[in-house]
Formats: C-alpha cells, structure tokens, sequence
C-alpha cells in the first residue's frame, strides 16, 4: 500500500523529533526517493535521483541524510565487506538476495522457521541472539544470460 506524501511527511517528521532530530526539505527529499524505489540505492544513486527535486543539494548533504533516516529507524542501511553500502527504505523484515556480478539487490518475502534459528542458535555459546539478517548471493537472471 503506497503512502500519500502527506502521510510520508507526517511519519518522517514524527520519527525525526523522536530522534532528536529536525525535519529538512533534503531530509524530506531522500526519505521520499528511498521510499519509492526498490532497487536499494547507493548514496551516489540517491543524490543522483533528488538533485532533480533539488538541485542545490550536496553529496554530503545525501550522505548525512540517509544516516539520519538509519538512526531515525526510517531506513536500512545494507553494507558489504569491500566497504560499499546500499540503503532500503522497507524497514519491516524481510531479507536479501545480492548478484555477485552486478551488485543488484533484491528483496526476498519470508522467514526462517523458529526451529531452524534454534538450531542455529545452539552453536553460538554465550551468545544472546536478538534477531538476524539474511543475505543469498548469487547472480541475477541478467548476468546468468550474459
């Protein structure tokens, strides 16, 4: 279900004084573009996309905004061992399937069976397991035709 923007504003405004944080049209800018878009941009990506709504912005400004959105629990940010990070705008659970070859990220429906983290759980001593984040690697139906 797509939200109105007034709706978006409203819940962006809510999270940010939750936060401690206040509301900016760049703020309110990058929220909207993470929330419209499935792809799990970059931070290049999204300063890319809102310079078009406001062309003054800044990198930095992208940059400092998607971190605020992540402390404000409004975004995701999915990072990777070479340093790269992508951010995702869905916050409910769900997970990820990333092409090794491209770099595409996808959302995944579903969980695991509580059994299954059980089993997993056993192995990880003196370990308090409060959620998890599951990732597949692969490679995208593009890059398998290529």
């Amino acid at each position: 279900m797509e939200m109105h923007r007034d709706d978006l504003e409203m819940t962006l405004r809510r999270a940010l004084e939750r936060g401690g944080q206040r509301y900016t049209e760049q703020r309110g800018a990058v929220y909207r573009f993470l929330i419209g878009t499935d792809v799990h941009p970059t931070a290049d990506d999204v300063f890319l996309a809102v310079r078009h709504e406001i062309p003054g912005i800044s990198l930095a400004t992208v940059y400092k905004s998607l971190e605020t959105l992540v402390g404000c629990a409004l975004a995701a940010k999915l990072t990777y061992g070479d340093g790269s990070a992508r951010y995702d705008g869905r916050t409910d659970p769900h997970h990820h399937a990333r092409c090794l070859s491209c770099g595409k990220v996808t959302d995944i429906s579903g969980r695991l069976p509580m059994k299954e983290l059980e089993k997993l759980r056993d192995g990880a001593n003196d370990f308090e397991v409060v959620g998890y984040r599951l990732e597949m690697l692969g490679y995208c139906a593009s890059c398998r035709a290529q």
